[in-house]
């Protein structure tokens, strides 16, 4: 996914990037904005407290991870397509929201565990770009909240397996995640 030559000096969020890195950063920045979309369908529609509260919580993390991807990807390299991202993200939180909470964790659950993925296949190949450890603790530490929403969402929806429509459900959200992935590495 990365490819980096050994030699490359240390970098911070704002010096340039070698060009292969925007392409991964490019589907970060698009999956933060989308995040933070999908907590905004939640509370458009939501009413029970507890997963308003959940809501909340998690979009102030979202956004706290589109501020840290947005310092590290400069506008010119973002995807083409945001407009389009936020509608998905809107819909993925705003649609299992009309159908109540255990949709709507059954949700969360799905998207940070395709997220956790996504992560992880950047953080092992940046492993050996000492050039680019900065950046690989950003996306560490994304992870980390990732999987705690993960396994907050999965408490919340409880130990009962979810419904035929459900499970459907969520295998299309991380099918469309995957397929998104794959088209903002290019727009």
């Amino acid at each position: 996914m990365f490819s980096v030559s050994p030699s490359c000096v240390r970098l911070i969020p704002g010096d340039p990037l070698p060009a292969r890195v925007f392409a991964a950063l490019r589907t970060d920045h698009a999956g933060e904005v989308g995040a933070v979309c999908i907590y905004q369908g939640v509370l458009q529609f939501a009413r029970d407290p507890a997963l308003r509260a959940f809501a909340e919580h998690h979009l102030a993390t979202e956004q706290k991870h589109l501020r840290l991807i947005s310092a590290w990807l400069p506008s010119t390299q973002r995807s083409r397509l945001l407009p389009l991202w936020r509608l998905a993200g809107f819909l993925t939180g705003a649609l299992p929201a009309l159908f109540g909470h255990r949709a709507v964790y059954a949700t969360i659950e799905a998207v940070e565990t395709f997220v956790d993925h996504h992560y992880e296949e950047q953080i092992r190949a940046l492993a050996s770009q000492p050039g680019l450890n900065d950046l690989r603790q950003t996306l560490l530490d994304c992870q980390a909240d990732e999987v705690a929403h993960r396994d907050e969402a999965a408490a919340a929806r409880g130990p009962s397996r979810p419904g035929v429509v459900l499970r459907a459900w969520c295998a299309m959200v991380g099918a469309g995640s995957s397929a998104a992935v794959a088209l903002i590495r290019h727009i």
